[in-house]
């Protein structure tokens, strides 16, 4: 396979060509697959021993743009081998096992943001790939000015959101954006929304929030603890006395369905109140942008929550957010614990394990019953690879002294 020229124009490489991507899915698979848990899925999601019995979300680990982000990954690094140099904006993914597999490749991870410093260090002979979030427009004007080949690996939900959030823009409207106001999404996002017209937005985050906005814009305020509230969530020159006039409703696509549905149902109410229902469609905007995989994976783990269970575990990275609103599911209904790996199940007498509400690993002794039967539910985000879930798997058996080996047996 011939090399892309080094100088010159830089050209779109197709890296998706069947000599590539045949090369690539062999190490996807050596990395990623699990044998134990495909043969569990296709017997129902179920497997019981000895008294144990594990429970398989219907839907559950990567997703399409997961998996294609990880193959146009691991392609850029085949068709660019080294010396090339190949860097990451930040994470592909949010897994830290997925993240260790690239930087082994020699991929050299950089700030989501660079600094000018970075920036500088990127020349027109390299390749930067843009991660699954996406990136903000001022960064990928800078890399598109050092020439240098790009590697997009934007999930197309997310740019579907993008699409929306510029066009809230072009008409001058306010794009509201429910999502957290640092993850790399919203910031590649919210940076649309401020970089082809007159728009501006807010980020909000939960309900109160939402509710404080809503109020104020039926009921006016204090301005100055307005911003100060939102501090690091509104665009540049943002005012709530003027930008709150009309606003279009958009979300970081990993947020929970329910809870955004509800966000823009608030807004809603809140501009048909003060406008009235006639002139709502020109203070009023709306658009479903919740990824479709992320959904999925919610509405299995609810209906697997109606189940008979002793506890949950979610599998994923800390900093995942389609994860750990599995894991906000799970403790609404019974005992949940959130883990990045089998290794955070020390013993049957302790697990370490992600809490939310204090954004810190913690340990929980004596979290293994030793009743018998036993029945545990197992759901993992889109950026969890197979060969996690099946490490966790085997560790629960383990705990309860079932013979790792018997597990692929008559299966």
């Amino acid at each position: 396979m011939s090399k892309p020229p080094d100088d010159g124009p830089k050209k779109k490489i197709n890296l998706r060509t069947p000599d590539v991507m045949e090369a690539v899915q062999a190490q996807v698979v050596l990395h990623y697959r699990s044998e134990l848990v495909e043969r569990i899925r296709a017997s129902g999601g179920v497997l019981s021993a000895d008294g144990l019995t594990i429970k398989l979300a219907k839907e559950f680990g990567f997703c399409y743009g997961v998996e294609r982000a990880i193959d146009l990954a691991y392609a850029a690094r085949k068709v660019f081998p080294e010396p090339k140099r190949v860097f990451l904006l930040g994470e592909i993914i949010h897994n830290p096992e997925v993240n260790d597999q690239i930087r082994g490749m020699g991929i050299v991870s950089v700030k989501p943001k660079p600094s000018p410093e970075e920036i500088a260090h990127i020349t027109a002979d390299d390749v930067v790939i843009i991660p699954a979030f996406g990136t903000e427009v001022t960064t990928r004007r800078a890399l598109e000015e050092k020439g240098c080949q790009l590697v997009d690996t934007t999930c197309g939900d997310v740019m579907s959101v993008w699409k929306r959030v510029r066009q809230y823009s072009k008409e001058s409207v306010t794009s509201i954006i429910h999502g957290k106001a640092k993850h790399e999404e919203t910031k590649a996002t919210t940076s649309q929304a401020t970089a082809y017209g007159a728009g501006h937005y807010l980020v909000v985050f939960t309900l109160e929030e939402t509710d404080y906005v809503c109020d104020y814009i039926l009921n006016g305020g204090n301005k100055e603890d307005f911003l100060a509230r939102f501090k690091g969530a509104y665009s540049s020159g943002f005012d709530p006395d003027l930008h709150l006039n009309a606003v279009g409703v958009a979300n970081q696509t990993t947020m929970l369905r329910g809870e955004t549905e509800e966000v823009q149902r608030r807004f809603k109410a809140a501009m048909a109140k003060k406008h009235g229902d006639v002139k709502l469609p020109d203070h009023f905007r709306f658009f479903d942008t919740i990824c479709g995989a992320t959904q999925e994976r919610q509405d299995a783990l609810e209906k697997m929550l109606c189940q008979p269970m002793n506890l949950l575990l979610v599998i994923g990275g800390y900093n995942s957010s389609n994860t750990s609103h599995l894991a906000e599911m799970g403790e609404k209904v019974l005992p949940t614990y959130f883990i990045k790996n089998a290794a955070m199940m020390e013993s049957a007498t302790l697990i370490r394990h992600w809490n939310q509400h204090t954004s810190q690993e913690v340990e929980t002794p004596d979290w293994f019953p030793a009743s018998s039967p036993l029945t545990i539910g197992i759901t993992a985000g889109a950026s969890c690879p197979n060969n996690l879930i099946e490490d966790t798997i085997r560790r629960l058996f383990q705990l309860k002294g079932v013979a790792v080996e018997s597990l692929l047996v008559g299966n």
